[in-house]
């Protein structure tokens, strides 16, 4: 739909897309499109929630902008990784362990992510880098073994040799498009639950370690999960493969959560600038705390504001960085803004991880990426040293005047609202609180996605909205107004944070249970998730594995869940897509309709959590 096309184009376009059966099968109500066939195609990507007609990107392009070429690299050293991660898992088994290793696997993991890079060449590098992996790996295990006199395991299909031929890569690539795996559609659907989940949790763990944050038993964890892919399994196998992918999912989290709040102290609730101030500036958008630090204290002094964009909000509420006065505030919205923030913005950029996408002319001389992000064109910064992106930032007009002053309050962590316990309980018990939503996750350019604001307006007064991930810029700059009791001023939206602070979400559920002495399920908390990328299915995982019921998730369901992978999430976790508001509004309301009295209203049983 964003090209013209010739009526032969269109034919070749089509015999190149996705064979679906004649009709349209129901399960537990909600209308799936089996795909039962695929041909031979330039690419297939359906890892993501914008996948084309929610099937499949299956032609030159994907709706990412991802070419087909790089979604073959991608493809095929996915697929490398599988086999190093099989020669790592065994090496821990006789005592090998390779920090080194364990790094590469992450970031390697987290460059096939969406829209984290884009460049052929860096991605030609990381299979020259797999290769030498696998053969280290594969030798570590061998000579222990040998040293120990223990029988080596074999490994199916182990080997794999690097071709410095770009064009050859890229043809074995697409020899391992995903849905081509010889087994069942139901194994292959639900192992691709378990890899995209994987990717995610990877994205995050790799945060935690560029900290210094690191868990061996999670690091052999991550890496058997990927090894197990390549093995043959049954469909129950698969399932519980994808809940304990959720709960690794969730102890990466916990450990990313220490990570950042001992580096930079516990978020607190704080009023952020969202207009810009007069003077030069720096653009830092993506995920990473670190590099935010790096280049606060390498432009300290030099006359230059920085400002974060996208998931980068929440870092204005750490108190350590909060103590560098030249980060000013935040510009722009979510990622998929960015052509328009970017080209408005009159200084630096800084892309630390995702979401980059291909950058307009007007910036692309003053945008650079960082760690596992790239694309043609765009200047990459290697190591800690921003030297090129100060410079250019002093080149740039900066922002000639002061904006009229516009801000919103963040920093609504756990910790701060587990701290505010007494409060809330009391509120519920007598009735000033009725109930809690949590919308958020990953926004996407979508106009469905209106629909999480259109819910977060009709939410009754008497409700809470807890809010994270950048989706929190659908409702962000809602005035929601606060709930008056007995003296108190409760903010009707509380921001938690990041994608990766469903952790804190989760745990202010898990306080509220244990104050209530109540299963989370049986809260007055619903959570209406709008998900993107394979992080937001790490999240969903991790609050499948903890047993969270009745999701409502959208805009749309993911391709790659089959019918009978389907039914056991409608059944088991009482998944939903969102529907319309009215609908999903009285479903989310009446499904406690009487719920269980809080019988233990006690605020210290919360102090564990803090």
């Amino acid at each position: 739909s964003r090209r013209r096309h010739t009526r032969s184009s269109l034919v070749s376009w089509a015999r190149r897309c996705v064979q679906e059966t004649g009709y349209q099968r129901r399960v537990h109500g909600i209308r799936f499109k089996q795909m039962v066939d695929i041909e031979e195609t330039d690419m297939f990507c359906f890892q993501c929630e914008q996948t084309q007609d929610g099937k499949g990107c299956n032609y030159i392009k994907g709706v990412c902008g991802k070419t087909s070429n790089v979604s073959a690299l991608q493809d095929m050293l996915v697929e490398v990784i599988k086999k190093v991660c099989a020669y790592a898992s065994l090496g821990r088994s006789v005592g090998v362990i390779d920090k080194v290793l364990d790094k590469w696997i992450l970031e390697a993991v987290f460059s096939t992510i969406t829209n984290v890079n884009f460049d052929e060449k860096r991605f030609d590098e990381y299979l020259r880098q797999a290769a030498f992996q696998l053969k280290t790996a594969r030798d570590k295990y061998l000579s222990e073994c040998e040293k120990k006199k223990i029988v080596p395991k074999a490994v199916k299909n182990g080997d794999w040799e690097y071709k410095p031929n770009l064009t050859t890569l890229i043809e074995e690539g697409k020899l391992h498009v995903l849905p081509k795996q010889d087994e069942n559609w139901e194994v292959s659907s639900t192992k691709n639950l378990t890899l995209f989940g994987i990717k995610g949790a990877a994205a995050y763990l790799h945060h935690a370690h560029v900290l210094g944050f690191e868990d061996e038993k999670i690091h052999e964890d991550l890496q058997t999960i990927l090894y197990k892919l390549t093995t043959k399994m049954t469909f129950e196998e698969s399932i519980g493969l994808a809940l304990k992918t959720g709960e690794l999912s969730y102890r990466i989290m916990d450990l990313l959560d220490k990570a950042n709040t001992q580096s930079y102290g516990v978020p607190t609730p704080t009023p952020v600038l969202m207009s810009p101030v007069k003077g030069k500036c720096i653009l830092v958008s993506g995920h990473d705390l670190k590099d935010l630090e790096a280049v606060l204290k390498q432009t300290k002094d030099k006359g230059i504001n920085i400002y974060t964009h996208g998931e980068m909000l929440p870092c204005n509420a750490y108190p350590k960085l909060k103590e560098f006065k030249h980060l000013v505030g935040h510009y722009g919205g979510p990622w998929q803004m960015q052509k328009t923030d970017f080209d408005k913005f009159p200084g630096a950029i800084l892309m630390t991880t995702n979401c980059i996408i291909e950058p307009k002319k007007s910036y692309v001389d003053r945008i650079f990426t960082r760690a596992a992000v790239g694309y043609p064109g765009v200047r990459h910064l290697e190591k800690d040293d921003f030297k090129e992106l100060i410079e250019c930032a002093l080149k740039q007009t900066g922002f000639k005047e002061d904006a009229p002053k516009r801000e919103i309050t963040i920093g609504f962590s756990h910790r701060a609202v587990i701290g505010m316990a007494d409060v809330i309980i009391n509120a519920v018990k007598k009735g000033a609180i009725k109930h809690f939503f949590l919308i958020g996750g990953c926004d996407g350019t979508e106009t469905e996605r209106s629909y999480f604001t259109d819910f977060a307006k009709a939410i009754p007064k008497d409700c809470v909205i807890l809010t994270l991930g950048c989706g929190k810029f659908r409702i962000n700059s809602l005035d929601l107004g606060v709930i008056d009791f007995e003296g108190a001023k409760i903010p009707r939206l509380l921001d938690c944070g990041q994608c990766n602070d469903a952790f804190g979400a989760v745990q202010i559920a898990l306080a509220l249970s244990k104050a209530f002495n109540i299963g989370v399920n049986e809260l007055p908390l619903s959570l209406v998730i709008s998900w993107f990328e394979q992080k937001a299915v790490a999240v969903l995982l991790s609050l499948l594995h903890l047993g969270v019921k009745n999701i409502v998730l959208g805009p749309r369901l993911p391709a790659f869940v089959n019918p009978k992978l389907l039914g056991i999430l409608v059944e088991k976790f009482g998944l939903r897509p969102i529907g319309t508001v009215q609908e999903d509004m009285k479903f989310l309301l009446t499904k406690n309709d009487k719920p269980k009295q809080p019988t233990l209203l006690n605020p210290n049983l919360m102090n564990g959590l803090k």
